[in-house]
């Protein structure tokens, strides 16, 4: 079940990442950097899901894991630089942490449990 609602979350934060990257003009390369990263984050859950053994799932799930932070850096930058206003990533950030506590508490089980 929380693999498929990790699944599911990815996807929509990915949807949500392309919706603010059209919408910011210019700055095309950072714009991209964090368009990869946050869509980065579902491809590589989603990956983990197909994964030949528990160390596999876990060092896929360790990418998504990067991504994820890698994104929250993007976030903040954008923030600082004022490319987005705060309103416009206020929940673009949860969702982003959110998903980074539940790739840690995934990651997390399947270590204790090998």
């Amino acid at each position: 079940m929380k693999e498929n609602l990790l699944v599911d979350m990815s996807l929509d934060f990915a949807v949500d990442a392309v919706n603010i990257c059209d919408s910011i003009k210019g700055h095309g390369c950072l714009r991209d950097q964090m368009m990869r990263s946050a869509t980065s984050i579902g491809a590589n859950i989603r990956e983990a899901n197909y994964a030949r053994s528990k160390t596999d799932f876990a060092a896929k799930l360790q990418i998504a894991l990067k991504e994820c932070y890698e994104t929250e850096y993007w976030i903040d930058l954008f923030e600082r630089t004022s490319l987005l206003d705060k309103e416009n990533l206020k929940k673009f950030r949860h969702n982003c942490g959110a998903i980074r506590r539940m790739l840690i508490a995934s990651i997390n089980t399947v270590e204790n449990n090998n």
